[in-house]
């Protein structure tokens, strides 16, 4: 059979198939530890989950407005004016079923067949897909490991060029915890200023951060009309199953966007976003005690590696810590260290670096102990 060459072009996540083999030890009787889930282990603020609910009682279980209702839309608007330093009005934000969704949209509709896309390594499984699937060509530019893989010492002019659409950034970054300093993202705006390149700016674990602080590329100087800014509620507030992201884009971008957007998934749901007002209107405290509990496991896994002769540089941000590993083939590591030891990290080869293991420390402080227990002999 003959199928699309958009899907046909990419490869399924290698981060399901860590988690299915791991649900499939688990349904044999395995006590499997889960270091590779990429999702926070509490439950969603009641505040958020009273709003859900007071809206399913109301009715409210109809089709929204296609880019979110108005008060969800004006209450993230504010939040990034006020949190952020984005000039942004209501009508500039679009609600989406998860920040995937709002990644997928408008990286659909900014690459062209043969597009060059640069991608700072590791990056985001995902991130590769869509490019793929929307035909463009992938410039692959490896951060510095002794950074913690944030720009560094690694001189990006020599990667980017007029022939440069688009960079993706993510800080804090998924696989690795950093969080670009602003220098750095002041380098990566002078770039995208001199070879006229778009940026989507990955913001989705801001408020997940340990003594770093958080920039917005798209509050920069000459950034606002080339940056598209995503966001959502999965990380910061324990919101994974709720399907809820956003992004920010200039007028043509979004309209373009949009048809996207409303030819694919119409709208999120209704009281979902209706929890999200909530969210970001109400007491923020939720997160920080979530912050302070990730940051706590942070030292725990980064104490329990150094006890094993592992160092690396403390990540300062999301819930994960990209591990160094002896080895060339780390996904066969990973799935020696799922099958014999019944612990689940992530190779890092699936984020464009080989030689890493993902380690997610959304996990409490026991489990995580037992988990580098279980596989440090391994590294």
């Amino acid at each position: 059979m003959k199928f699309s060459e958009s899907v046909e072009r990419v490869e399924p996540s290698a981060t399901l198939r860590i988690s299915d083999l791991a649900s499939e030890l688990e349904s044999e009787g395995a006590d499997v530890v889960d270091l590779s889930v990429g999702e926070p282990d509490f439950t969603t603020p009641e505040h958020i989950r009273k709003e859900a609910k007071a809206s399913l009682d109301r009715g409210e279980t109809g089709y929204t407005p296609s880019a979110g209702i108005p008060d969800l839309r004006e209450a993230i608007a504010h939040k990034l004016r006020q949190e952020n330093n984005m000039r942004v009005e209501r009508d500039e934000v679009v609600v989406t079923p998860g920040a995937k969704q709002a990644l997928f949209e408008t990286i659909f509709s900014l690459v062209r067949d043969g597009d060059e896309v640069a991608l700072l390594d590791p990056a985001w499984v995902s991130y590769e897909a869509m490019v793929k699937m929307s035909g463009g060509e992938l410039n692959r530019i490896t951060l510095d490991p002794e950074t913690g893989f944030t720009p560094g010492d690694v001189n990006l002019a020599e990667h980017v060029s007029d022939e440069t659409r688009l960079m993706v950034v993510n800080t804090p970054s998924n696989p690795t915890g950093a969080v670009f300093s602003e220098d750095e993202l002041r380098e990566i705006r002078d770039l995208a200023v001199d070879h006229d390149f778009w940026v989507i700016s990955d913001e989705i674990y801001e408020k997940i951060t340990y003594g770093a602080e958080h920039h917005s590329l798209g509050a920069m100087d000459g950034m606002r009309d080339r940056t598209v800014t995503v966001n959502g509620f999965s990380k910061s507030y324990a919101m994974t199953g709720w399907r809820l992201g956003y992004f920010v884009a200039p007028d043509e971008v979004r309209q373009q966007a949009s048809k996207v957007h409303s030819h694919s998934v119409s709208c999120a749901t209704s009281f979902a976003q209706r929890g999200a007002v909530a969210a970001v209107d109400g007491p923020q405290e939720p997160v920080e005690e979530m912050v302070e509990a990730f940051e706590s496991r942070r030292d725990v896994l980064v104490d329990a590696l150094e006890d094993i002769g592992v160092s690396m540089p403390e990540p300062e941000g999301a819930f994960y810590a990209f591990v160094p590993a002896d080895t060339a083939d780390d996904a066969a590591l990973c799935e020696e260290i799922l099958q014999e030891e019944h612990v689940a990290t992530t190779p890092g080869s699936a984020f464009g670096v080989p030689g890493y293991l993902r380690v997610s420390y959304a996990a409490n402080e026991e489990r995580i102990k037992e988990g580098v227990e279980r596989f440090g002999s391994y590294l």
